[in-house]
């Protein structure tokens, strides 16, 4: 088939061998480069349904927390309203103990992966007692921090506590205030000295600051 081919060039266009199988390779090369742009345009465009899929996500989102949809009166986007954003005073917060990773997002600043990480650390820690202590998430910026109460209202329900007098080393050890080691030494400090009966108590470890109790102290429960 080939040698076929060559001997079609070779006779109708004048082509030798060398220049034939020049111009066999180059026809392949030749249509991938016509292909290529209708290849990029195809995966730019499920890209781009891919991206509106999560925006509509998220709106309908939005939508179910009670945020309400409002377009600009203005024809164009002006980019300097992208410095900061003023919310109307008719919108209604949500609480940020019932915001999820999906709106959060809405916080410029905000993606996916810092919100899911805010979520956890609020969730491992219980509840938040102060807001400051979103700038304690790893990676948050003060700034984007403090933005998140133009979007959320702050309120400080029902704290999920530590059984400190019952937990094992593992549970104590999940909390983002304790480090493996502290879990150690208080595991070992309460089976040689008995139960803990309040937050002072660990003051009687000499390793143990007095700060860190304190912001501590919140999270423990020392019912036996």
């Amino acid at each position: 088939m080939i040698k076929k081919l060559f001997y079609f060039l070779k006779l109708y266009l004048g082509l030798s061998n060398k220049e034939s199988k020049g111009l066999v390779l180059f026809i392949p090369f030749l249509f991938f480069i016509i292909c290529l742009p209708f290849f990029i345009q195809k995966v730019q465009g499920r890209k781009s349904e891919i991206k509106q899929y999560r925006i509509d996500y998220l709106i309908d989102s939005l939508s179910i927390s009670g945020f309400e949809p409002a377009t600009s009166p203005l024809p164009i986007f002006n980019p300097l309203d992208t410095g900061k954003v003023i919310l109307p005073a008719s919108v209604q917060k949500i609480l940020f103990s019932e915001a999820d990773s999906i709106t959060l997002q809405i916080v410029p600043g905000i993606g996916p992966a810092m919100a899911s990480r805010v979520i956890k650390f609020r969730e491992n820690l219980g509840g938040l007692v102060h807001k400051d202590q979103l700038k304690e998430v790893f990676g948050m910026k003060e700034e984007v921090a403090d933005q998140i109460w133009n979007y959320f209202d702050f309120d400080r329900p029902s704290l999920r506590k530590i059984s400190i007098n019952q937990a094992d080393i593992n549970t104590l050890a999940k909390h983002p205030y304790i480090g493996y080691g502290e879990a150690k030494v208080i595991f070992a400090f309460r089976n040689q000295h008995g139960p803990f009966s309040s937050a002072d108590d660990l003051l009687k470890i000499k390793i143990f600051k007095e700060d860190w109790v304190k912001k501590l102290s919140p999270y423990l429960s020392f019912s036996d």
